[in-house]
């Protein structure tokens, strides 16, 4: 298919963009809590930023295993829903419930229970240990609720319900901005709380999100849970979500300990180091927003073709987003190196952790190619037809046996500078493009998953 027919299918690009845009700005709305969070206490003071931002390292964690349950929605949800089967959706809706609560209950006792422990894994520095466990206490309780807003909110995605999947979280969004400004800074006769206040405002808003969802589901046209789906056993569909879940659940684990890895080799390498990464992680997560995007809208548009059982047409469709997948991997390498100087200049940061931050942003909009490129074709295009295992090869070669070593070596065995530890984090997403372009064309995802 040649550029030009891609680009004349309205009928594809409408469905494609109808999706991929309030996934997106759901996905950029979300980043935006932890940008703000890093720029009210990045006013406040530096500590309270880079504790904040490996605090939350523990949330990211938890987020990882929790893809493990909304990818399954994604995929089986989107392949089911194309074929017409409403029963089997509702199926896995109380499947995918059952297991994020028993996942968010153990993320939220560890946080409540154990916080300075968990701090210590990610810094040295006590100052930024306490700051961090003071705000994993009041947070933890907000990871609790986290699974089960995710379950409805991807229900909603792969059920034409993007649009309000967008809404609900956006409006949580913007409570928690709202309450980030009074708590962290002291409002309206509230005392100033900082990084406390951060913790109150993200359980707040996670209280809003799960309530506007449950409330959505209950209309017309919505999916929602009934007692009997949350307790009924269907071994063959149970088969189906474990073969799709469990490599997303090894490649998140494996991606997000490899994440949290970096992120604790940065904050071992000092506060400055620490302080500047936290900075380019928050625009980093930003610029991600339109690619996950795309690659959620992608893979529900591909599985709802595989499902209903036209898989050339599925075929046709994953070569399409790949295609865009390309052109946004540059986009957003213009992108980043444009914001580069107001984001520099407008942060409280010491000169050092600003000359460190420079030099990771001008990283980073070289790792975006392939970031991009990697997050559509392997989570989108892959995903669709349940070739979920890829990932997990991938990410168990280029980030834990290239990145992880190499950054761990360089930061606590040949003590390299800062930056060049930096660069070893992003090696293993321009490390696996040949792979993931060679592995396209053996056509694996090309797979109809319903019974």
């Amino acid at each position: 298919m040649n550029r030009d027919k891609m680009f004349s299918d309205r009928a594809f690009l409408k469905r494609l963009f109808n999706l991929a845009l309030p996934l997106a700005f759901q996905a950029l709305m979300l980043a935006l809590v932890a940008a703000c969070d890093a720029v009210m206490l990045g006013r406040v003071e530096q500590n309270s930023m880079a504790a904040v931002s490996l605090a939350t390292q523990i949330q990211f964690i938890q987020n990882m295993m929790l893809c493990a349950v909304t990818g399954s929605i994604s995929i089986l949800g989107a392949q089911y829903w194309g074929k017409g089967d409403k029963e089997t959706i509702h199926k896995i809706f109380g499947m995918s419930i059952r297991i994020a609560v028993v996942i968010s209950a153990i993320f939220a006792i560890a946080c409540i229970a154990f916080p300075t422990y968990l701090m210590q894994i990610f810094s040295g520095d006590a100052d930024l240990i306490s700051i961090g466990a003071s705000y994993l206490r009041i947070a933890g309780w907000s990871y609790l609720l986290t699974g089960l807003s995710q379950c409805y909110l991807g229900m909603m995605r792969v059920t034409d319900h993007a649009d309000r999947c967008a809404i609900i979280s956006s409006g949580a969004v913007i409570i928690n901005i709202i309450l980030n400004g009074i708590f962290i800074f002291g409002f309206m006769g509230i005392p100033a709380m900082g990084a406390r206040g951060a913790a109150y405002a993200t359980l707040f808003a996670r209280i809003i999100e799960l309530l506007g969802a449950v409330i959505s589901s209950y209309q017309k046209d919505f999916i929602h849970p009934t007692f009997k789906d949350l307790l009924v056993h269907d071994a063959m569909l149970a088969k189906d979500y474990v073969k799709c879940g469990l490599p997303i659940a090894g490649a998140a684990m494996f991606w997000g300990v490899g994440f949290t890895s970096y992120t604790a080799i940065m904050g071992h390498m000092g506060a400055d180091a620490a302080a500047a990464n936290s900075v380019a992680a928050v625009v980093r997560d930003l610029m991600c927003c339109l690619c996950d995007g795309i690659s959620a809208a992608g893979g529900i548009v591909i599985g709802n073709e595989l499902g209903s059982g036209d898989l050339e047409k599925g075929k046709l469709y994953g070569g399409r987003v790949s295609k865009i997948s390309v052109f946004l991997g540059f986009f957003s390498t213009a992108v980043v190196l444009l914001v580069t100087p107001f984001v520099v200049n407008y942060m409280i940061l010491t000169d050092k952790a600003r000359t460190y931050l420079v030099g990771m942003m001008i990283i980073m909009s070289i790792y975006m190619i392939g970031r991009c490129i990697n997050t559509v074709v392997i989570n989108g295009v892959f995903a669709a037809g349940g070739d979920t295992l890829f990932d997990v090869y991938s990410l168990a070669v280029c980030m834990w046996c290239l990145a992880v070593p190499l950054a761990l070596l360089g930061a606590f065995v040949f003590h390299w500078p800062v930056l060049m530890v930096y660069a070893c984090t992003c090696v293993d997403e321009v490390g696996k493009l040949p792979w993931v372009f060679y592995h396209y064309k053996k056509y694996k995802w090309v797979k109809d998953l319903t019974r």
